[in-house]
């Protein structure tokens, strides 16, 4: 072997479980998404007060689908997770489409974090003028992306001590903002605020197709907790830590998401977030509740939450690349990993470029990139999210007598989660599919959120099967089934990186 093809692979106990954990929720991003979320739940999906109900029905299926996490993560601790895991279960063109998936909706999902960044990097400093400025922002947010793929380039550690501080930052204030609002609606006399009663909760008192379509942008909201799993082969204890940390991940997420969205709309009522949909934050809430002076502290905890957000979206996306080159799915060179920084370098820079190009673009075509974004996503998010669901659930299928907790952890919540969020695909495709339903100029017809989800999807499954004549080797693989495995069908298998030099 030359010396310049030295194997080398991503550093392997290189972060804790806690790390792995901040990755994942930091990823979520909770303040951005619930900025941007919050009042198109309201909106679009008509709901009233009941969007604390969909916040908690949300949760079910990422709760399910974390649990599949963590059964597949003991199993194979791929960085790849739902592209190596389906592709275990099901075979490599559901794979493929899976890995697919993953990239892009995190290469989608960045141009909703990079304008928002853009927004809040200007009115940070009071540049209110720059904020409402489209190519001002636009700058702005593709320098937030170079500057954050560069980060990630650098190595894990110096990627997860941002994390820390990021998320530290903005946990404390939406807490703040929370506790705040809901003393100010007990103990004053607030206009348009009304009391948090039991009925909020009630999932029941929605219809059901609001209901899924709030769903969607739950499932929007709460994603990116597996972010912490895509970093599982640096993590310690790789095959047990990233899969609890998954678990504990959507556990902190819904208190927060939930105790943010009662203290919203209880302070402001569902008119204001309605009308507010593009960022809840975005008007006059923040200075209502914490006041002149600590309103810049929510502007700087959103700023840090998108610049959180995109940074942990690279990082699972350059590291899905990495896992389907060496299993030989994509060109080999995505498989290169950085002798010094142990990271996915040459996947890195082409997530962060491709990142770049995707929010150029969709600023000048859809009128409503945060709307069109957010739900074109959670097509995406449906798809991976739910089929490693069901990989959990076939790929254990032998083990599911053994035990309860194996028939519930393994088959039954997995499957759960992946017919839930099935449903959910299947209904708001449907809906969006008539143009009358999408905020944005309709595109041949369709919505665009369609054109964003459905559409990569599509062209997902197009290129797996346009690739099985450059790539044999991986579309010749049957898929596993726990306890029949083959010897020698674990990661050790698979194509090892090479290592080059920047």
């Amino acid at each position: 072997m030359a010396a310049n093809e030295e194997q080398v692979t991503l550093q392997r106990n290189a972060i804790s479980a806690i790390s792995s954990m901040v990755i994942g929720v930091a990823s979520t991003a909770p303040g951005f998404a619930i900025a941007v979320t919050l009042g198109f739940v309201v909106a679009t999906a008509g709901m009233g007060p009941h969007a604390p109900a969909v916040m908690l029905v949300g949760f079910i299926p990422m709760f399910c689908i974390a649990l599949a996490y963590r059964a597949m993560n003991r199993a194979d601790p791929d960085c790849g997770t739902s592209f190596a895991w389906t592709t275990r279960a099901f075979g490599p063109t559901i794979g493929w489409v899976s890995g697919w998936a993953i990239l892009m909706a995190e290469i989608v999902v960045n141009a909703n974090q990079a304008e928002f960044a853009g927004v809040y990097g200007f009115q940070l400093f009071g540049l209110n003028a720059l904020a409402n400025n489209l190519v001002a922002v636009t700058v702005l947010g593709v320098l937030f992306i170079a500057v954050l793929t560069w980060i990630c380039y650098l190595g894990i550690q110096p990627s997860a001590r941002t994390q820390r501080l990021l998320l530290g930052l903005e946990l404390f204030t939406l807490v703040l903002f929370s506790v705040v609002a809901l003393i100010k609606v007990y103990t004053g006399n607030v206009a348009h605020s009304a009391l948090p009663t039991i009925g909020w909760f009630n999932p029941f008192a929605v219809g059901f197709t609001p209901l899924l379509l709030g769903v969607l942008l739950a499932v929007f909201l709460y994603w990116g907790w597996d972010a912490g799993v895509s970093v599982n082969e640096e993590t310690r204890d790789a095959d047990t830590a990233p899969g609890s940390a998954a678990v504990g991940s959507t556990i902190l997420l819904v208190g927060i998401v939930v105790l943010v969205t009662v203290a919203a709309q209880a302070f402001a009522g569902t008119h204001y977030l309605s009308l507010n949909d593009a960022d809840v934050f975005g008007g006059s809430l923040g200075h209502s509740v914490l006041g002149p002076g600590l309103d810049k502290l929510l502007i700087l905890a959103l700023l840090s939450s998108s610049t959180a957000a995109t940074q942990t979206t690279i990082l699972p996306a350059a590291r899905s690349a990495l896992s389907m080159a060496r299993h030989g799915a994509i060109p080999h060179k995505f498989a290169e990993i950085h002798h010094r920084h142990r990271t996915p370098a040459f996947a890195t820079f082409v997530v962060g470029a491709l990142s770049i190009v995707w929010f150029v673009f969709i600023v000048q075509v859809s009128t409503n990139v945060l709307a069109d974004c957010i739900t074109g996503t959670g097509f995406l998010i449906c798809f991976y999210y739910g089929f490693t669901g069901f990989s959990s659930a076939w790929y254990y299928r032998r083990e599911l007598r053994r035990s309860l907790r194996s028939f519930l952890t393994l088959g039954f919540a997995p499957a759960l989660g992946g017919v839930l969020l099935l449903g959910v695909f299947i209904k708001s495709m449907l809906v969006y599919s008539n143009p009358a339903n999408d905020v944005s100029k309709p595109l041949l017809g369709l919505g665009v959120p369609v054109w964003i989800g459905v559409g990569l999807l599509v062209l997902g499954f197009i290129l797996a099967l346009a690739l099985r004549i450059p790539y044999p080797e991986f579309f010749r693989q049957r898929p596993l089934v726990a306890g029949a495995e083959p010897a020698g069908a674990g990661p050790s298998r698979v194509i090892e990186p090479l290592g080059v030099e920047a």
